[in-house]
């Protein structure tokens, strides 16, 4: 089954330092979908050692339960915020919505 649209949580703002949750889930999709995040529509990569784009931010992304959390914000982070669901049988994108540190 092909997953619904996902619900996505993202803060308006955030003070520079503070630590941030940004979540996305739905549960139509069958099987259970993995998760992605998309900044200004470029993809966050779930191991931050890997992608030089992200060296100087500090979040972690869990693709199973959609959730990313910064853990000190900084204006680096401030974008507009996506999240994809994927299963076998496609994939649903949520609305893109501003996070401002």
């Amino acid at each position: 089954v092909k997953p619904m649209t996902p619900r996505c949580s993202v803060p308006k703002a955030v003070p520079v330092g503070k630590s941030a949750s940004l979540h996305c889930h739905e549960n139509e999709g069958f099987p259970k979908s993995t998760y992605s995040w998309y900044r200004n529509s470029e993809p966050l990569s779930p191991d931050t050692k890997s992608s030089s784009k992200s060296h100087n931010s500090s979040y972690t992304l869990n693709p199973a339960t959609g959730t990313l959390v910064f853990h000190a914000v900084h204006k680096g982070d401030t974008g507009r915020y996506s999240c994809i669901a994927t299963n076998d049988a496609g994939f649903a994108k949520c609305e893109e919505q501003e996070m401002e540190v």
